[in-house]
């Protein structure tokens, strides 16, 4: 595959690319796409050192000012790392598609890439917006964008949820302070990539078929009770609700997607069958996987592990995934605090992002950081707040004056606690 233009796309920062495209027009005027993994199992042996710690990790961490790799870095930002211009192996799942999007067939294999072009997601974004590039490049990114929407415009028609929410990123001084905040929006290129991955994770979960211990991610259904309650909120409340506040209480709803031996399909995504197959650096479900098809596709050969054992070793992924998500979420809520703590005093503007029995969160317009507003100051002393949980508000039991999840409000920064990433406001 070194002779087929090969390209990657990730975040502006990133150091371990474990995913490339490659793209060619063959002669029936059908596409040969190519999605390249890159090959950890080659170097990562089952029993060694290194895949005891990387099993023990689970997933690589991400935190808000570091990266605490499943892999060592010599692997992850060098070896496996799908860096321009330098020969790699990867696992590849190569498709032939037409110009509907529709796979006419695909080959499972192991690969040699060379990487064309390293772009990050804005790059990739203004070739989609302008065609101003070398003509293999824009013809390249511009057709699979095209593709990638089909795709997606399937995918969404056949019941997969599309809430997108941008990422909060931080800008850090010399010292790991904070000095911004701000948010990346999901573009088309972002979609572009996320397609064809799913199109990956997806096609190898089908191949490896039914019947055969596999790894497979797996989203239950939602919580029914609470989807009735937010149909109910939302036609209440009608235009008074957002569309943000509906998203994130559709959120809160949802079961967690987890790993397992047993496949019952994907919610969130609409697929029946579904993996994780496209980044074996980062996690270590993925490697599993790598090494299953390895058995199942490639060789032919039975696996050594029963499904009593496989399914343990996703439990164990599962839970160090949640536990990751925490840090992660926690790392963010510090680094909130510490912004925060410059800005004790001022009067801003937000939403109210959440409804309990002590008090209303809520979260701020420019900078999205939540504090919570307790609920004795709310309201005027001697008067009683009740928790309506059901309708997520506080209402008063004097006089009848409520906050609902979701309300536009003024508040004040009135104390921030750094060590345990608490912000209290009050109402302006």
């Amino acid at each position: 595959m070194r002779d087929v233009y090969t390209f990657t796309i990730d975040p502006a920062d990133a150091k371990d690319f474990d995913d490339a495209l490659s793209f060619a027009v063959n002669d029936d005027d059908t596409y040969q796409i190519g999605v390249h993994i890159a090959d950890v199992s080659f170097y990562v042996r089952p029993g060694t050192k290194t895949d005891e710690d990387a099993y023990k990790r689970g997933t690589s961490v991400y935190l808000v000012d570091r990266v605490l790799p499943m892999l060592p870095e010599e692997l992850c930002n060098d070896k496996c790392s799908l860096r321009p211009n330098e020969d790699k192996l990867c696992m590849s799942v190569i498709f032939t598609m037409d110009s509907h999007a529709r796979v006419l067939k695909y080959k499972v294999c192991r690969t040699v890439i060379c990487s064309n072009a390293r772009l990050n997601y804005d790059e990739a974004q203004q070739i989609i917006l302008t065609s101003e590039a070398d003509a293999m490049q824009v013809l390249a990114i511009t057709t699979l964008n095209s593709l990638a929407q089909i795709l997606r415009a399937e995918r969404i028609a056949n019941g997969a949820l599309t809430i997108e929410q941008d990422e909060m990123r931080f800008r850090l001084d010399a010292n790991g302070h904070p000095t911004d905040i701000y948010f990346e929006q999901p573009n088309e290129a972002h979609h572009l990539i996320e397609e064809f991955m799913l199109l990956a994770n997806r096609t190898i979960a089908t191949a490896v078929g039914s019947g055969r211990p596999f790894v497979y991610r797996v989203h239950d259904l939602p919580n029914g009770e609470k989807l009735d309650e937010i149909k109910a909120f939302k036609r209440k409340m009608g235009t008074r609700v957002t569309q943000q506040t509906i998203d994130l209480l559709t959120i809160r709803a949802q079961a967690k997607a987890v790993y397992s031996t047993y496949n019952i399909g994907h919610y969130g995504l609409a697929f029946s069958h579904y993996t994780h197959f496209t980044s074996p650096i980062r996690r270590y479900p993925d490697l599993m996987v790598h090494r299953l098809v390895e058995k199942y596709i490639l060789t032919g050969k039975k696996i050594s592990l029963t499904r009593e054992e496989l399914e343990d070793k996703c439990e164990h992924c599962s839970a160090c995934e949640q536990e990751a998500a925490q840090a992660e979420r926690e790392s963010v809520k510090l680094f909130q605090a510490i912004w925060m703590n410059d800005h004790i005093g001022e009067v801003l503007t937000g939403h109210i992002s959440g409804v309990t029995d002590f008090g209303l969160f809520v979260q701020l317009d420019e900078s999205r950081c939540e504090g919570l507003i307790h609920i004795s100051k709310i309201g005027f002393p001697g008067e009683t707040w009740m928790y309506d949980e059901k309708n997520y508000r506080l209402v008063c039991a004097e006089n009848k004056i409520s906050y609902t999840l979701g309300d536009k409000v003024t508040v004040k920064v009135v104390q921030v606690d750094v060590n345990r990433s608490l912000i209290d406001f009050e109402f302006a």
